[in-house]
C-alpha cells in the first residue's frame, strides 16, 4: 500500500457546504431526547435554506416538539485521511399544507415512491423541515506518495 502524505485540513465555504448537502440523501439528525443527545440516520432532501425529512410518529417527533433545535451531519469518508463533512444547525418545524407539498416534491426527487401507494415506508407520513440557521463544513485531503 503506498504511503500517504499528511492530510491537508480545510474549511469549506458556506456555498461549498450547501452544494455538498445537495449531493447526498442520507445524514444523521442529532436532537435532545429526555435530557440526552440522540442521533439517528435519516434520508432527506436539501433545498435552499431547508432540509426536508419524514418520519413516523414516535419518540423522535415527541422529543422535537419539546426541543426543536437540532444538528444534522452529512459526510463522505473515503478513508481516514480523505473525507468531507458538513454540519447544519437549525430548527425543526412541522409544515403547513403548502410547505408540505414543496417538501414532498423535494423528497420525491430522492425517492420517487415517497408518500405514494408504492412507498416502501408508508408509516413515515409526518413531513417536517429543518430551517438551516448555520452551516459549516470541513475537508481532509491526502494523496499517496509516489515511490521512486
Amino acid at each position: 500500500m503506498p504511503k500517504q502524505q499528511p492530510p491537508v485540513f480545510k474549511k469549506l465555504s458556506v456555498t461549498a457546504s450547501r452544494a455538498f448537502l445537495r449531493t447526498s440523501s442520507v445524514g444523521r439528525l442529532a436532537f435532545l431526547n429526555r435530557g440526552r443527545v440522540d442521533i439517528q440516520p435519516v434520508h432527506y432532501a436539501a433545498r435552499a435554506d431547508w432540509l426536508f425529512l419524514r418520519s413516523a410518529e414516535g419518540s423522535k417527533l415527541t422529543a422535537l416538539a419539546h426541543n426543536p433545535y437540532v444538528a444534522f451531519e452529512v459526510d463522505d469518508v473515503r478513508d481516514p485521511l480523505n473525507w468531507k463533512s458538513v454540519v447544519v444547525r437549525g430548527t425543526m418545524y412541522l409544515l403547513d399544507a403548502a410547505e408540505r407539498q414543496r417538501a414532498v416534491r423535494a423528497l420525491r426527487e430522492v425517492m420517487p415512491e415517497t408518500l405514494t401507494p408504492d412507498d416502501p415506508t408508508p408509516e413515515r407520513d409526518v413531513v417536517y423541515g429543518i430551517h438551516i440557521d448555520e452551516v459549516s463544513g470541513r475537508i481532509a485531503e491526502s494523496r499517496a506518495l509516489k515511490r521512486r
